[in-house]
C-alpha cells in the first residue's frame, strides 16, 4: 500500500524499491556522512547565513532564528531550528484568518499548510522560495537531532495523522532534506507525503541518502512546490 503510492515513474522510489538490507555498519557511516555534510555546509553557507540573519533582524523586531518543537527519532522532543520567517502574532493571525476563511481552514485541515499564509512576512516568503530558512537546520544535524536526509519533522498536532505509519516515521531521524522534499514538496498531497516518509524510512541507507542529497540540488534551484 505504501508503495503504490509513491510516484510510479520516480528513479529514486525504483532505487527504494531495489534497496538492498542494512550493513550494521550502516547506522554509523550514516551519522558520520551526516556530520560530514553539515559541518563543510556550515562552512561554505556561513556568509549567506550571516547575511540572512541580518536581514531578518533589520525587517522587523523578533528573534532571527526560531524554534519549534517537533518529534524525532523514537518520539523524542526536540527544538527545530530556522530563521525565522512569520510575524510575532502568527499563532493569533492565523486563528482569525482560520476562522473567517472557510476555505483556507479546509487546506489547513487538509494539509497542515496554506499556500496563501498571511503570518509570512514578505522576507520570510523570500527565504522559504529558496529553503534559506532551512539553514540553521544543519546545527540540528550536527546535534543529532536530525539528519541531512530524512523525513520532514512533524509537529504535534500532525502525529494523528500518521496513525499506523508513526513507528516508521519514529524509526530514523527526521531531515532537512528527503523523498518528498524532491519530489514536489507542497504540491505532493499530504497523504503521499506520509507514505513517502514511510517508504524512506523502511530502505533508508547511505546510498539511498546520497542519491537524494544529489536529488536535492536541482530540486531547490527549480523551487517546485516551495511556499
Amino acid at each position: 500500500m505504501v508503495e503504490a503510492a509513491a510516484p510510479r515513474k520516480d528513479t529514486v522510489r525504483r532505487e527504494l524499491i531495489r534497496a538492498p538490507k542494512r550493513h550494521p555498519l550502516e547506522p554509523a557511516v550514516g551519522r558520520v556522512l551526516d556530520v560530514v555534510v553539515a559541518a563543510l555546509a556550515l562552512c561554505l553557507l556561513s556568509p549567506a547565513m550571516l547575511t540572512v540573519a541580518l536581514m531578518v533582524a533589520l525587517e522587523r523586531r523578533g528573534p532571527v532564528i526560531f524554534r519549534h518543537t517537533r518529534i524525532g527519532l523514537g518520539g523524542r522532543r526536540f527544538p527545530v531550528l530556522k530563521f525565522r520567517s512569520m510575524r510575532m502574532d502568527a499563532d493569533q493571525v492565523l486563528t482569525a484568518h482560520l476562522a473567517s476563511d472557510p476555505a483556507a481552514e479546509a487546506e489547513w485541515a487538509r494539509d497542515h499548510k496554506l499556500r496563501d499564509d498571511p503570518r509570512i512576512t514578505p522576507l520570510g516568503r523570500l527565504l522559504r522560495k529558496t529553503s534559506l530558512d532551512e539553514l540553521p537546520q544543519l546545527w540540528n544535524v550536527l546535534l543529532g537531532d536530525m539528519s541531512v536526509v530524512g523525513p520532514r519533522p512533524i509537529v504535534e498536532d500532525e502525529i494523528i495523522r500518521y496513525v499506523r505509519f508513526l513507528d516508521a516515521y519514529c524509526g530514523v531521524r527526521p531531515g532537512i532534506t528527503g523523498l518528498w522534499q524532491v519530489s514536489g514538496r507542497n504540491n505532493v498531497t499530504y497523504r503521499r507525503r506520509i507514505a513517502m516518509d514511510a517508504l524512506y524510512a523502511r530502505r533508508k541507507g547511505v546510498l539511498l541518502d546520497l542519491r537524494l542529497m544529489a536529488a536535492t540540488v536541482p530540486a531547490v534551484l527549480m523551487r517546485k512546490g516551495s511556499y
